[in-house]
């Protein structure tokens, strides 16, 4: 079973904190449930993707935000990948992760763009 974590969680807090009316509290809205990645995913991430995709440094689209993603996901998966192994741009070849397999470049992408690996 994959473990689930909320996105948002203080969010969720606060429109059920304000949501408070007569000492009850109903909350207005669902934070969203994304599938956790891997403990060794997360390693990947960690040590490659993050140095440029949590600050958008160079110019990286920033991981869960869909606005800077949603050009390149219309290009299509398999030049997104092409370009995370040979390099585009700013970015270097295989996004200076060598432990990487092209298995794990596809989950990293789909992680950062849609939050799903």
């Amino acid at each position: 079973m994959k473990k689930r974590w909320h996105v948002m969680t203080l969010i969720v807090f606060v429109v059920m904190s304000v949501g408070c009316e007569n000492g009850k509290h109903e909350a207005a809205v669902e934070a969203p449930e994304i599938s956790a990645p891997g403990p060794e995913l997360m390693r990947l991430w960690t040590n490659s993707c993050a140095l440029c995709h949590v600050t958008g440094v160079g110019g990286a689209p920033i991981v869960g935000k869909f606005d800077d993603w949603v050009d390149r996901l219309e290009q299509g998966n398999g030049l997104l990948l092409q370009h995370t192994i040979a390099g585009y741009n700013n970015m270097p070849p295989l996004g200076y992760c060598m432990a990487c397999e092209k298995d794990d470049f596809a989950k990293l992408i789909e992680f950062m763009a849609v939050g799903t690996p």
